[in-house]
């Protein structure tokens, strides 16, 4: 016999279902398409995070014009304990505390060599940066855990030195450095950069011109100070192999800056060139001779190194840490 019960409620249909899902969809926009946004940013490059980013940029555009967005977050940032690392003001008085203020005639000037260190054992390495710096972390990690060292791998996708509202890395370094305390430091950083930046007077620099590169310089040596935590702890900052299309002219200035920004650290901060080692000449290539045959070491998108790629940057970083520490 049929229950009573079983009669209750009214019939559910297809449509309702339909229905439900397109109101919930619409639901997430409105209040959080500014996250499905970020969230295709972070991601790593592939199918998954082109369909993901093809949704939430347009996703993004209506969030931004709407008030929900903000006022969801206001709301639940309570629920967060973490300290605020946006607000591009974690570089604020950089060239103050010790750090030297980079002048543009310092990119006229040949880089002097690097000092050696006093050997001492490696226990703590931090590897650090954009996506770049991946799958690179996972290959050190796994390289150096026999020897008993601890890897600390903190990438942050789709940030950068000069994209400072999201996340600072002025703000990010001094975290980073006392959360961690590090023996050593890899940096691997540049994929996003290019935007205008603020300077301490508060002067807008538009890239890619000399005052955007001292600006650059100087924010990478206020971070590289603080990673070298006054000589306790050796950096080694991995310059850009040059990447497909327009975007070199960024990676080429980035580079030079960095060489700018370690010149007065030179027993504590090594320049890991990277770019020469796979765009010897400033030139883009996607493979190169290993093993006596050519074999391809970029990703399709003409930017990230594949995980040859990445076994091949270990080796240089290693052969530096080597130089450094027992």
């Amino acid at each position: 016999m049929d229950h009573p019960a079983a009669h209750s409620s009214p019939p559910r249909r297809a449509r309702d279902a339909v229905l439900a899902v397109a109101l919930a969809g619409a639901l997430l926009i409105v209040v959080g398409g500014g996250s499905i946004r970020g969230q295709g940013e972070e991601m790593r490059p592939g199918l998954q995070r082109d369909v993901v980013v093809a949704i939430g940029e347009p996703a993004g555009w209506v969030a931004d014009r709407l008030p929900f967005d903000d006022a969801v977050h206001e709301a639940t940032a309570f629920l967060s304990p973490d300290e605020d690392l946006g607000g591009g003001r974690g570089f604020a008085g950089r060239g103050e505390g010790g750090v030297p203020p980079v002048r543009a005639a310092d990119f006229g000037r040949a880089p002097a060599p690097s000092l050696p260190r006093p050997p001492r054992r490696l226990r703590t390495l931090l590897a650090t940066g954009d996506s770049l710096v991946a799958p690179l972390d996972a290959e050190l990690a796994r390289r150096l855990a026999g020897d008993g060292v601890r890897t600390v791998r903190d990438a942050h996708v789709g940030t950068g030195l000069s994209k400072s509202e999201l996340l600072d890395w002025g703000k990010l370094s001094r975290r980073q450095a006392a959360s961690v305390d590090p023996d050593a430091v890899v940096v691997f950083i540049g994929a996003n950069d290019g935007f205008d930046m603020t300077t301490a007077s508060g002067r807008t620099v538009v890239c890619c011109g000399t005052a955007w590169a001292v600006e650059y310089a100087q924010r990478a040596r206020a971070m590289m100070d603080v990673y070298r935590r006054r000589g306790a702890g050796a950096v080694y900052w991995l310059t850009v192999p040059m990447p497909r299309g327009r975007r070199a002219e960024v990676a080429r200035v980035v580079n030079r800056a960095l060489r700018v920004a370690a010149a007065p650290y030179r027993r504590d901060v090594r320049i890991v060139d990277l770019a020469a080692r796979f765009t010897p000449g400033e030139r883009y290539r996607d493979a190169l001779r290993v093993g006596g045959r050519r074999r391809v070491v970029r990703e399709p998108d003409g930017i990230h190194l594949n995980a040859l790629g990445a076994e091949l940057a270990a080796d240089a970083v290693l052969a530096a840490l080597r130089r450094d520490f027992r």
